[in-house]
């Protein structure tokens, strides 16, 4: 599965936005976010879709969200991770 392309990144552009309202990230590179000084979450394509990639219990872990429901689970995951020590 490859790294999100600018296509794919469009498509998501909304939830990136509201991704980038959670204080606790920064974004050095459009798709990948960072928790401090650790990568926290980034975005993959592929023909099902496309994925984030979040970091929960030091590995990361796949969720689609591709479709209109799947980015409301990701944000409450990322709100989670975001605030949790130890991520």
């Amino acid at each position: 599965m490859k790294h999100a392309g600018q296509n794919a990144l469009d498509e998501i552009e909304p939830l990136l936005g509201e991704i980038r309202g959670i204080g606790a990230l920064r974004e050095p590179k459009r798709r990948t976010f960072y928790r401090g000084a650790s990568a926290f979450l980034h975005f993959h394509e592929d023909p099902a879709g496309i994925f984030a990639d979040i970091k929960r219990s030091g590995e990361f872990v796949r969720m689609r969200v591709s479709n209109m429901k799947e980015p409301a689970a990701l944000i409450r995951a990322i709100r989670v991770g975001a605030e949790a020590v130890g991520y």
